[in-house]
C-alpha cells in the first residue's frame, strides 16, 4: 500500500510551532488595503494560532 500524501495546499498554509500548535496566517491581507487602517494592516502581518476545533482536521490533511 502506498504512503497516504499530504495535501499541498495545507503544508503552504500552516506550520508548527516548538510546542506543537499550529501556525496560520490571518485573511485580508492581500489587496484592497487603501481603506483598512495601518492598526488593522499591522495586526493582520503577525500568525495566529489554529483553533482547537480545526486543528484535529490541518493534522489530517498534513498526514502527521
Amino acid at each position: 500500500m502506498p504512503k497516504m500524501k499530504s495535501k499541498s495546499g495545507a503544508k503552504k498554509r500552516f506550520s508548527f510551532t516548538g510546542t506543537g500548535k499550529l501556525k496560520r496566517k490571518h485573511a485580508y491581507k492581500s489587496h484592497i488595503l487603501t481603506k483598512k487602517s495601518t492598526k488593522r494592516k499591522r495586526n493582520l502581518t503577525y500568525f495566529a494560532i489554529v483553533d482547537k476545533t480545526d486543528a484535529k482536521a490541518v493534522r489530517d490533511m498534513l498526514q502527521c
